[in-house]
């Protein structure tokens, strides 16, 4: 018999298997819904949001505040109404959803665009080996929908980031997702300073920092020779997501500077300053632009002192989780 967990269509499968992802999450320090925050896309030293605005702020980041979202299916008044609940490993399926505006019972149908797009949706494995960043076609009813090709069964969590029109602040919601096959979760992959995917070799130095700013800076090279003439992706030359290990909080956090603005470089290096929530284990993952295509770069790192910095380098592992689709 395969060792493998079979996923099954039975609903006390589901929710074991996600009630032991939750067990998990349980034993990372949780983060709250107070926790300051910058507006999404706030750059260079913009002030943070205070009161109502920091806390819609939930899941964005600029320049220090530490806050993490994606933890909750609904929040400050909105509702992620997740249609797909289920699909088929190593098959094209189409995810749809829907944001609920709590008061009226209604799709929201209005959102102000973030980075080029209305709403961003990202899709992780809970062992956090698969990856992905999609933009979904929203219909004028509001239901959002998107074509994803997810390789490995298993549980996996679904974040939509998005700004309502005339709300101050965007907010990250989340919901999961079942991918039905033979299942077998991976240990989360070792502490590396190093990616490399479709033959870039893309660095990392600095490092994630508990109740502080930290520097964090990525640096692209191909065939040994700096890239230097990366491309505008969504108006920044490099957009990064953090995923906390074992609940998956999510942090989404932008670059220093933006293209046209004289002084931000094409590359080799992308800067970032992040903050995290708690002490732990984290997955970065890098998305860039070269040659007229979308690539994403993935690495483990440690905040709060752990212990991984110690592990081997695992690029091979962060090659296959690049994922950018759309």
């Amino acid at each position: 018999m395969n060792t493998g967990l079979k996923i099954t269509a039975f609903a006390a499968t589901v929710a074991a298997t996600f009630g032991t992802a939750y067990g998990v999450g349980q034993a990372v320090d949780p983060v709250t819904d107070r926790a300051p925050a910058a507006r999404h896309g706030a750059h260079d030293g913009e002030k943070h949001g205070t009161g109502a605005d920091a806390d819609a702020g939930a899941g964005h980041q600029g320049h220090g505040g530490a806050a993490a979202g994606g933890l909750q299916i609904s929040e400050r008044g909105y509702t992620l109404d997740f249609r797909t609940p289920r699909v088929e490993a190593d098959r094209k399926e189409e995810l749809r959803f829907a944001v609920v505006k709590d008061s009226t019972g209604r799709e929201v149908t209005a959102y102000q665009k973030e980075h080029d797009k209305e709403l961003h949706l990202i899709v992780a494995s809970r062992d956090l080996t698969v990856y992905r960043h999609l933009h979904p076609v929203r219909a004028a009813d509001g239901t959002w929908s998107t074509e994803v090709e997810l390789p490995e069964a298993g549980g996996y969590r679904v974040f939509a980031d998005f700004r309502p029109e005339g709300a101050k602040e965007g907010l990250t919601l989340g919901a999961d997702l079942a991918v039905a096959g033979e299942a077998a979760p991976k240990k989360l992959p070792a502490h590396s300073t190093t990616a490399r995917v479709d033959g870039y070799d893309v660095t990392l130095k600095g490092g994630l920092k508990t109740g502080r700013g930290g520097a964090l800076t990525l640096n692209v090279s191909k065939d040994g020779i700096p890239v230097t003439d990366l491309q505008p992706y969504l108006g920044a030359y490099g957009h990064l997501v953090a995923l906390r290990s074992g609940d998956l909080a999510y942090l989404h956090v932008h670059p220093n500077g933006e293209p046209g603005d004289g002084r931000t470089k094409a590359g080799p290096g992308i800067s970032f300053t992040a903050t995290a929530p708690s002490a732990g284990a984290y997955r970065l993952f890098l998305d860039f632009k070269h040659e007229g295509k979308v690539r994403t770069a993935a690495f483990t790192v440690h905040a709060g002192g752990g212990d991984g910095h110690a592990e081997k380098d695992n690029g091979d592992q962060a090659e296959k989780d690049g994922g950018h689709q759309h």
